[in-house]
């Protein structure tokens, strides 16, 4: 796909290291394999090197070019900067527990993003999201810019009936449940930026909503308008709006004859800010097993350093879209 294809050439330009932190696992093997063979990133594999070279071998992968750092064996190389690391990440801890910690896979890979060992770490292919974000969230810590660690989903809709390829952003479809209006204003926020990134266009952002321009009147919508005006007030740059039901949002027919008023967004919006998890859950699952959507994600942003979750379900192919995804929303070039 065209949008893809532009985002490996980024992040080919961008001489990154991502981590795998569940690197014992024949599905992460295979896609760091091909990031090393199309060099579009440099990939460090963390767990036990010897569940990592059995996994390899039952898979008939090779681990050539391929870095592989065991904490149970190499944590001792890297403790002191561990340690001092620890005693300012969000929540700090005292030495002994901070050696503790960092003999796990995924706190280790944390951390090695952190220290800006690794640009970005991927993991979730064998662990509950839960696990991730709590690394995340505990080594990393969340962006200077938000409170709200977030999460999104590219949507790619195929060449089909004439149409053109059509790039879309989800947000926030997997971290948050039921978000406040101040935390949906800044998974907006965030939203924003990432589609700035990694979008070759500018971003249109879609509040979304059961109602379109008070269409309807309840605290569900009420959470939605108060949300876009918090976004104004803080960022009167945005083309964002609001509160659209999806099919105004998306369909410029529709919006005609539901709003009174014209919108730069209504009709024509690529990024989605859902409500709640309820609905951006049910929302991108429809969107891919009805849509024909590939859905890329949930990638996680809002955090200081890039890192990034994966369903358990995940293909190969979805974790080397998945880094594509993630390093070339770090790269600060489109």
């Amino acid at each position: 796909m065209i949008f893809l294809d532009e985002l490996t050439r980024i992040a080919q330009h961008s001489s990154r290291v991502v981590v795998f932190a569940e690197a014992a696992d024949a599905r992460m093997i295979g896609a760091a394999r091909r990031l090393v063979e199309r060099r579009i990133a440099d990939v460090i594999l963390v767990g036990s090197a010897e569940s990592i070279q059995d996994a390899a071998t039952d898979s008939g992968l090779s681990l050539s070019g391929l870095r592989i750092i065991d904490p149970a064996r190499d944590a001792a190389e890297y403790m002191k900067q561990f340690v001092e690391a620890c005693a300012s990440i969000p929540r700090p801890l005292k030495p002994k527990i901070a050696r503790k910690f960092m003999r796990r896979p995924l706190m280790f890979g944390a951390m090695l993003v952190r220290l800006g060992i690794a640009h970005a770490m991927i993991a979730g292919a064998t662990v509950p999201t839960k696990r991730v974000i709590n690394a995340g969230l505990f080594v990393i810590g969340t962006d200077a810019d938000t409170s709200t660690a977030s999460s999104y989903f590219v949507m790619l809709f195929p060449t089909a009936a004439g149409q053109p390829e059509k790039t879309l952003i989800f947000a926030d479809c997997a971290f948050n449940i039921s978000p406040s209006a101040s935390q949906l204003s800044e998974i907006a926020m965030s939203t924003a930026k990432t589609a700035q990134k990694i979008l070759s266009e500018e971003p249109r952002i879609a509040m979304l909503s059961f109602s379109s321009k008070g269409s309807a009147s309840h605290p569900y919508v009420d959470k939605v308008t108060e949300a876009l005006s918090l976004v104004r007030e803080q960022q009167q740059n945005l083309n964002i709006d609001g509160e659209f039901q999806f099919d105004a949002a998306f369909d410029a027919r529709t919006a005609r004859y539901k709003l009174s008023e014209p919108s730069p967004v209504a009709g024509a919006a690529n990024v989605f800010i859902f409500p709640d998890l309820n609905a951006g859950n049910i929302g991108y699952k429809i969107a891919q097993y009805l849509g024909g959507a590939q859905a890329i994600g949930p990638i996680l942003q809002g955090f200081a350093h890039p890192i990034s979750d994966l369903s358990r379900g995940a293909s190969t192919d979805d974790i080397v879209n998945t880094a594509i995804v993630l390093l070339a929303a770090t790269s600060n070039s489109h």
